[in-house]
């Protein structure tokens, strides 16, 4: 039976994850996850493709990539300059990943910010460590840096658009979550009136004009991720100006 043709992202985003083949282990010490890492640097200046995110775990990994090429060709680069430098490491021959990674287009700003929360989170869901921040092999650890004001080779402007503050990053990474990856879901649509329905079981739409700037920003930013919906509607649906739901999630 013919392989199925990916599904062609919107944005140019996409989730990707390599598996090693048989489960294998990808990384079996520290040395072959900074070399994955270069390899990964070196894709990337050479495609000119964006990376908003990685995880790097034993046998598999989780990338977030805008795409400057057929994105295939991008995952080439990166994989298999790291292929050869472990074999010839670890004495051994053949293949490494399996060979069709695993993608799911993001075309979204919720479903970018969720997908993000989810590689991040790999390693607390895998018990390997108690919080985010502290696993080294992942793009969590740059994004704080950037909020430091140090470089990175993590494309982190558009991210950090969403999450001005370093502390309102920290606080939606690390809320904790059920989600899955890796399937495709549709965004759902909502009619403002049933919209409207279910934000009033979880607020008082009517307080927000009086709550304090920030704990508004706030909510209106975690509905909108959420949710998925258009600023637009979320402004119609709450009752106030279109600006200033794009303050809030901006």
């Amino acid at each position: 039976m013919a392989r199925m043709a990916r599904i062609r992202s919107k944005t140019g985003i996409y989730h990707i994850m390599l598996r090693g083949i048989d489960k294998r282990k990808i990384f079996i010490d520290d040395e072959d996850r900074t070399k994955f890492i270069e390899k990964l640097i070196k894709a990337k200046e050479t495609a000119g493709f964006r990376l908003y995110g990685y995880c790097l775990m034993d046998n598999h990994v989780h990338l977030l990539i805008g795409e400057s090429e057929e994105i295939g060709i991008s995952i080439k680069r990166i994989t298999v300059g790291y292929v050869q430098w472990h074999n010839t490491k670890h004495e051994r021959t053949g293949h490494l990943f399996q060979n069709r990674y695993m993608s799911e287009v993001v075309e979204t700003e919720g479903y970018l910010m969720n997908v993000l929360r989810y590689i991040h989170q790999n390693p607390v869901k895998a018990k390997m460590m108690e919080l985010a921040k502290d696993y080294p092999w992942s793009s969590y650890h740059q994004y704080l840096s950037t909020y430091k004001g140090q470089g990175s080779f993590i494309d982190t402007q558009l991210i950090q658009s969403y999450f001005l503050k370093q502390e309102d990053f920290e606080e939606y990474m690390n809320a904790e979550t059920r989600e899955e990856f890796l399937e495709y879901k549709p965004v759902t649509k909502y009619k403002d009136e049933v919209l409207k329905s279910i934000l009033e079981k979880e607020i008082k739409i009517k307080a927000l004009a009086e709550m304090p700037i920030e704990e508004r920003n706030r909510i209106i930013r975690d509905i909108y991720l959420r949710t998925g919906v258009s600023m637009r509607q979320l402004a119609r649906v709450l009752g106030i100006g279109k600006t200033i739901v794009e303050k809030a999630v901006k």
